[in-house]
């Protein structure tokens, strides 16, 4: 059975998994959860403010704690990594990739309410479900995003995934602008926020639940467990073929490395180099204008790729993502960090839109979407489990999150450098021939 494309009560469903599950990317990974985090892990001094010991335990070793927060998500990463092409080889053999993308929706948004009963003095369970919570959000986005191609035909994959991502920003900023009021005005205790997460995450999930089809083609699989591998190797050497796509995931590999990293390193390197007051209330209103202007940026980014072409787009947002750490080592001031989220506002999202909908045009027509946004899954995470790892591990070596930065401006002169080789014709005749 064919999908019907371009139906409108479909698309709206899809994009209503970016407003459900956003809250996850900016209450929990981004804002209020890595404030607490700090704040419960760290040792202050009750009359400055100011952090005397920022060292942990955990399993019997001694860490800082933002360079444990950074390994428990690049193992986290990791874990998507092997899942993810096991259980799009079942999907694709019930022909049912809407039960997975509930199953993950369902283990990060529970984990998300776990957090409620986070303990220092019993990390290693409380870190599993900060683990699990990402292990949710970043599993069901393989199967969510897959649906990309199958319910909109390429001309409208550009506004689309820019209106997710769009629909992502207002939601999660009207639960974190609520929850912020809970907690300074009505004195709620945090932990209930992220009980309210994982209920805003699952609830408003159901919305693409009830809209989205189960599927259209069931497989023949012998061993739908190896089929997910099979697959993959399948569409790596499918990709050999295409070399506009083979020079994209390549350069995508490696700049969403650092993007990804950044949105995960931002808040607690501001909180520990720029905001070092008890009061972090600065550091947080900062990420309230990154959600602002990034619904812009991706909505703007969206018209503009339809004037200039999506990799012009992408190569001007890698280009200013690369000034943007390059600044980012030196600055000190919180009015000079105010001024870089606005510009990391600006680029965040329409450069994981473009790059999402860039992808969905240059696959070739097939009913293989799963297996294709597997593999793109799987190359995006192989990335992030190498630049966060690499963040932590360079911080805990030298104890300065600064220097980090330094692997960080590297990565993005990479990625510039390698989406350089896909020349103008060339870019716009893949695009206009998928």
């Amino acid at each position: 059975m064919q999908i019907e494309k371009n139906n409108p009560k479909v698309m709206n469903g899809w994009v209503m998994y970016d407003w459900a599950n956003s809250v996850y990317n900016l209450v929990i990974a981004s804002a209020i959860f890595p404030i607490f985090y700090q704040n419960q892990t760290s040792v202050i001094d009750k009359v400055s403010g100011n952090v005397i010991s920022d060292k942990v335990q955990f399993w019997g070793f001694e860490l800082i704690n933002t360079e444990l927060y950074n390994y428990v998500f690049s193992f986290a990463y990791l874990i998507v990594v092997f899942t993810t092409p096991i259980l799009s080889g079942v999907a694709d053999f019930w022909g049912n990739k809407k039960f997975f993308l509930k199953l993950f929706c369902a283990i990060g948004s529970l984990s998300c309410i776990c957090l409620y009963f986070f303990n220092a003095q019993h990390l290693e369970w409380s870190m599993f479900a900060v683990m699990m919570a990402c292990v949710g959000f970043w599993g069901s986005l393989v199967f969510y995003n897959a649906y990309l191609p199958e319910i909109a035909e390429p001309a409208l994959h550009d506004k689309l995934s820019a209106r997710g991502f769009t629909m992502g920003y207002i939601g999660s900023t009207i639960l974190l602008v609520a929850s912020l009021i809970a907690i300074k005005v009505f004195n709620f205790n945090v932990r209930y926020v992220f009980i309210l997460v994982g209920l805003w995450w699952i609830g408003f999930a159901h919305i693409t639940y009830w809209r989205l089809p189960k599927s259209v083609i069931r497989k023949n699989i012998k061993n739908p467990f190896l089929n997910g591998f099979k697959e993959l190797k399948k569409v790596f050497g499918e990709i050999k073929e295409q070399f506009v796509l083979r020079k994209f995931l390549l350069s995508y590999f490696v700049y969403n490395c650092g993007v990804q990293t950044v949105m995960i390193v931002a808040v607690p390197f501001a909180s520990k180099e720029i905001f070092t007051g008890s009061d972090k209330s600065g550091l947080i209103a900062a990420v309230i204008l990154i959600q602002l202007v990034g619904a812009v940026g991706a909505w703007l980014m969206s018209n503009l790729s339809s004037k200039i072409g999506n990799f012009n787009v992408i190569k001007i947002s890698v280009f200013i993502w690369m000034i943007i750490c390059i600044l980012g080592y030196f600055i000190k001031t919180q009015i000079q960090f105010y001024f870089l989220a606005c510009t990391v506002g600006f680029v965040m999202g329409s450069i994981q839109s473009m790059s999402r909908s860039t992808f969905a045009k240059l696959i070739p027509a097939t009913n293989d979407n799963t297996s294709y946004f597997s593999f793109f899954d799987v190359a995006e995470k192989i990335g992030l489990v190498i630049g966060v790892f690499l963040f932590g591990f360079i911080e805990g070596l030298t104890n300065n999150m600064r220097l980090s930065i330094v692997f960080l401006i590297i990565i993005f002169i990479l990625g510039f450098t390698l989406l350089l080789r896909i020349g103008p014709k060339e870019g716009k005749a893949a695009l206009e021939n998928d």
